[in-house]
C-alpha cells in the first residue's frame, strides 16, 4: 500500500511506502503529490473506487472477458477483451438454492439472497469483498432474526467483511442477551424480555464498536487501510419491530404499499422508504464532522489540481456538492491534512484504523420501527446495487416478482448490466430481499405489549404514528445515482470507435446507400430515438448523426418462432425491438443444443403503447469490426410476431465517419499546403484516424528547435504561437481550426515555433508514421 507525501512527523506505522522504495524509481514516482497520485492512477489503474487506497503491486494482466450485448447490451473492458462465457459469469454468483420461509411472531416472511463477484479487467481473480449473514432463532428467540450485508474495501477488504460477518451478529446477541438479563420479566425469565428501543440500539451500538476494536486486534487482518461497511436489520418478531443499523454506504430500503395500481410504465404500487442513510462526504453533517478532525474533503481531480477547491462548499445543501464533484465518477473523499491518504469515499466504516483518526468512525446510525401490514418488501444491499439504480427502481423491479429469489436475480442482473454499460468494471453486488407476506397485529404477543410506548425513529416527534419515517432519512445528502459514462469508459469507447474506423473494410457507397438508407416517419424516428437514448453507444451524437441513424435503421418483420440471433454465430447488427416479444435463450457450456436454443433467461418485450423498446446486439457494432470473430453469447427467438429495427455495423461506421468535428478537421487538412494535393480518400482516412489529445493550461505542445514528428489541429481551446528569430519575437493567438507543426511532416525534423496552451485545449494530432502509412509514401515533400 502506498501513502504519497506523508508528513515527516507522522509515525512510520502510518507510512506504507518507504524512502528506499521511492529511490528505486524516483523519476517514475515524481516529486509532487500530483505527480505521484497521477503515477499510481495512470500506470496501475488500481485506485480502489471506495477506499481510494493505492495498492502497491501491478495487478494481473491475464485475459479479460466480456459479455455479449444479446444478454447485457454492454461492454466490460477495452477493445482487446474477449467475451466472457456464461459459465464464468455464473461462477461469480452465490445465491440461495431456494426461497426460505419463516414465521417471526406476528410476521410471515420469505427471503432470499444473492451475491455476484465483481469484474476487474486488471485483476480478474480478485475475491468477492462483499459478505452477508442471516441468523434465524436470533438470541435464542424463534421470533427474532438478523440479516446483514457487508461491503469490504482495500487490500484486505474481503477479510474485513468476513470478519464482520462472523463477529458482529455474535456481539449483537451478546449485548442484547446481557441487557435482557438486566431486564428480566416478573417471572424471572430473561429470554422473553421485551427491550425498549433505547436498550436495543445501545446493544447494537456497543456491538459495532466492539467489532471494530476486535478487527484492529486481529492478527491476520491488516485493517490500517482496509475495512467494510455493515447494514443490518434486526427483526424482533414479538412486536413486529425492526432495528436497522448502518455503518458506511450500503443501504436498507422498505417498499410500502400505497394502494395505487401499477402504472403503464411498469412502476409498482410500492413507495420506496429509506431505512438508512449513506455515510459519505455528500452529506453536509458528515463533512462538518470529518473536517472538525482537521481532515480535508476533496475529489481526486481537486487533489491533482484539475478542479478548483471551493472553501465555502459546506454552505450549500448536500446534493449540490455531489453534482459538482461526481462528474465522471469522481466523488468527494476524505484526505489527511498531511498527505494524499487515505482517500475514502465514505465517512464511517468498520476497520480503517488510519481513517478512524480522521473521523471515519464505526458508530452506527440506527432506526427502530414497527412493521405494518402496508410494509411489503425489505431490501438490504451493498452499494453495487445503488450505483446506477434508485431506491424506487430497485423496489419496482422486486415488485414484478412473487418470489424474492427471482427478485434478487433480476435486481443484481440489472445492476450488473448497468455497471458494464457505464464502467470498464463491475463492483461486487450483494442483496438480501425480504417479502413480508403477512403482519398480524391482532396476535396475543402483540396485543399484550400494546401498553409499551411506540418506538420512534431517531428524530421523530413524540406522539407521531409508528410508520412516520425519520425526517433525517428523507433529506438530501444521498450519493447521486450515476447516469453518465465514467471517464475511463468514455476513453475506451472512443478508442474502440476510432479503431473501428481504421480497421473496418468499407462497403461501396452506392451499394451502402441503396441497400440501407430509408426514409422514416416522425413517429418511427421517435421510437428509434427512445430506444437509442438508453444506449451508451449512441451518447453524445450530433443531430446530423442521429438523422443518419434513423435512415440506416432497417425495418424487419419477424414471425413467431423465427431466429433473430443464433448463439455462437458472428453478429453484424444491433437490434431494437419495435413491437413483440423475443426470448433470450442460452445453451450452457458443454451442452449440445437440442434445437430449442437452450434455457430462457430473459424476454425482451417491445410495445408502442408502453413506450418500451429494448435493444440488444450492441457489441456487433464494435467487436465484429475489430476481431471478426466475436460470437453471440445467446440466441434470440421470436415468441410472438413482431417487428425490429436493425443497424448494420457498416452503417454505424458510416455514422462515426461523419462526425461533425471530423468534417471540420477534413476541411482544415485540405488547407494545409503539403497535404492538400493528396487524394480525397487519403484525406478522408487521415481525418478519421487522427488522434485526439488534450493539453492543460500553460502546457507546451511544441517547442522551437526541439525535434518532433507530429502536427496539430486545434479542436477546442486556444494557444499562443511564439517564434524567436535573431533576438526578436513574434507571437499570435491560435484558436479552434488553427494548425501548427506541419513542417515536421516534411523534410524538417525540428519545430519552428513554440506553442503553449492558454487554457485546456483539445487537438487532433497527426504523426509522420501515420501519414506515410496511409498515403503510401516514404516522406511527404515539404
Amino acid at each position: 500500500l502506498i501513502v504519497p507525501d506523508t508528513d515527516p512527523n507522522t509515525p512510520q506505522s502510518n507510512c506504507f511506502h518507504t524512502r528506499d522504495e521511492e529511490r528505486s524509481h524516483p523519476s517514475e514516482l515524481g516529486t509532487t503529490s500530483r505527480e505521484r497520485v497521477k503515477y499510481h492512477r495512470d500506470r496501475f489503474n488500481f485506485l480502489d473506487s471506495k477506499s481510494g487506497f493505492f495498492h502497491y503491486f501491478i495487478m494481473g494482466c491475464s485475459g479479460s472477458k466480456q459479455t455479449d450485448a444479446a444478454i447485457g447490451g454492454s461492454m466490460i473492458g477495452g477493445p482487446d477483451d474477449e467475451p466472457m462465457t456464461n459459465a464464468e459469469i455464473e461462477s461469480r454468483i452465490e445465491s440461495s438454492e431456494k426461497t426460505h420461509s419463516v414465521v417471526l411472531g406476528g410476521m410471515k416472511i420469505r427471503y432470499a439472497y444473492l451475491s455476484q463477484r465483481g469484474y476487474y479487467p486488471d485483476d480478474p481473480n480478485k475475491p468477492n469483498q462483499d459478505a452477508f449473514s442471516i441468523t434465524n432463532n436470533f438470541c435464542d428467540q424463534d421470533t427474532d432474526a438478523y440479516f446483514a450485508v457487508y461491503d469490504g474495501h482495500g487490500r484486505d477488504g474481503d477479510k474485513c467483511a468476513q470478519f464482520s460477518k462472523e463477529t458482529l451478529p455474535k456481539l449483537v446477541e451478546k449485548f442484547v442477551s446481557r441487557t435482557k438479563n438486566k431486564s428480566k420479566l416478573h417471572d424471572g425469565s430473561a429470554v422473553n424480555a421485551e427491550l425498549t428501543k433505547e436498550q436495543i440500539q445501545n446493544s447494537c451500538h456497543k456491538a459495532h464498536v466492539e467489532c471494530n476494536r476486535a478487527m484492529h486486534k486481529a492478527q491476520y487482518i491488516e485493517d490500517s487501510l482496509s475495512g467494510t461497511t455493515a447494514i443490518s436489520a434486526f427483526i424482533h418478531g414479538r412486536r413486529n419491530r425492526i432495528t436497522v443499523c448502518n455503518v458506511g454506504d450500503s443501504r436498507a430500503i422498505l417498499g410500502k404499499r400505497t394502494g395505487s395500481k401499477e402504472t403503464s410504465k411498469g412502476s409498482s404500487n410500492l413507495k420506496a422508504m429509506p431505512l438508512s442513510r449513506d455515510h459519505t462526504p455528500y452529506r453536509r453533517d458528515e463533512r462538518v464532522r470529518i473536517k472538525a478532525t482537521g481532515a480535508r474533503i476533496l475529489s481526486l481531480d481537486q487533489i491533482e489540481g484539475l478542479e478548483p477547491i471551493r472553501p465555502d462548499e459546506d454552505d450549500g445543501d448536500d446534493l449540490e456538492l455531489g453534482e459538482e464533484l461526481d462528474e465522471g465518477g469522481d466523488p468527494p473523499r476524505v484526505w489527511s491534512p498531511h498527505g494524499e491518504y487515505p482517500g475514502t469515499a465514505f465517512t464511517r466504516s468498520l476497520g480503517d484504523s488510519i481513517a478512524e483518526e480522521l473521523g471515519v468512525i464505526a458508530e452506527p446510525e440506527m432506526l427502530t420501527r414497527e412493521i405494518t401490514p402496508e410494509d411489503k418488501i425489505i431490501v438490504l444491499a451493498s452499494d453495487g446495487v445503488f450505483e446506477f439504480l434508485t431506491n424506487q427502481s430497485v423496489l419496482d423491479i422486486c415488485a414484478k416478482f412473487s418470489d424474492p429469489l427471482a427478485a434478487c436475480r433480476a435486481v443484481v442482473a440489472e445492476s450488473y448490466e448497468l455497471w458494464l454499460q457505464y464502467e470498464l468494471r463491475t463492483d461486487d453486488i450483494t442483496m438480501i430481499c425480504i417479502f413480508v407476506d403477512d403482519v398480524d397485529t391482532r396476535s396475543p404477543s402483540v396485543r399484550n405489549l400494546s401498553a409499551v410506548s411506540e418506538e420512534l425513529a431517531p428524530g421523530a416527534q413524540e406522539g407521531a404514528p409508528a410508520d412516520v419515517e425519520d425526517p433525517m432519512l428523507s433529506c438530501g445528502g444521498a450519493k447521486p445515482v450515476k447516469t453518465t459514462l465514467s471517464k475511463e469508459k468514455s476513453r475506451a469507447l472512443q478508442k474502440m470507435k476510432d479503431n473501428m474506423i481504421k480497421t473496418e473494410p468499407e462497403l461501396p457507397v452506392d451499394q451502402f446507400d441503396k441497400n440501407m438508407f430509408t426514409e422514416k416517419t416522425e413517429e418511427e424516428k421517435s421510437r428509434i430515438a427512445e430506444a437509442i437514448r438508453a444506449s451508451v453507444m449512441f451518447q453524445n451524437i450530433t443531430d446530423e448523426q442521429r438523422e443518419m441513424i434513423y435512415g440506416f435503421m432497417e425495418p424487419i418483420s419477424v414471425k413467431e418462432g423465427s431466429w433473430v440471433i443464433k448463439q455462437g454465430t458472428v453478429g453484424d447488427r444491433f437490434y431494437i425491438v419495435d413491437n413483440g416479444k423475443f426470448e433470450v435463450r442460452i445453451v450452457p457450456d458443454g451442452e449440445e443444443d437440442d434445437g430449442s436454443g437452450g434455457n430462457v433467461v430473459h424476454i425482451y418485450e417491445g410495445s408502442h403503447e408502453k413506450h418500451a423498446h429494448p435493444s440488444f446486439g450492441e457489441l456487433a457494432l464494435m467487436y465484429s469490426a475489430l476481431m471478426y470473430s466475436a460470437p453471440r453469447a445467446a440466441s434470440i427467438i421470436a415468441k410472438t410476431d413482431g417487428s425490429l429495427w436493425a443497424l448494420h455495423r457498416y452503417a454505424f461506421r458510416q455514422v462515426l465517419a461523419q462526425q461533425s468535428s471530423r468534417q471540420e478537421l477534413l476541411a482544415t487538412l485540405k488547407k494545409i499546403d503539403m497535404l492538400k494535393n493528396l487524394k480525397s480518400e487519403v484525406l478522408d482516412q487521415l481525418a478519421a484516424v487522427m488522434e485526439e489529445v488534450t493539453f492543460g493550461r500553460g502546457e507546451s505542445i511544441t517547442e522551437q528547435g526541439s525535434p518532433g514528428d507530429a502536427m496539430y489541429v486545434i479542436q477546442k481551446g486556444s494557444c499562443e504561437y511564439l517564434v524567436r528569430v535573431e533576438g526578436r519575437s513574434h507571437n499570435e493567438a491560435l484558436k479552434s481550426g488553427s494548425f501548427f507543426g506541419e513542417e515536421v511532416l516534411g523534410k524538417a525534423t525540428k519545430y519552428t515555433a513554440t506553442v503553449v496552451a492558454l487554457q485546456t485545449t483539445s487537438c487532433f494530432r497527426l504523426n509522420r508514421h501515420t501519414l506515410n502509412q496511409i498515403s503510401g509514401e516514404k516522406r511527404v515533400s515539404g
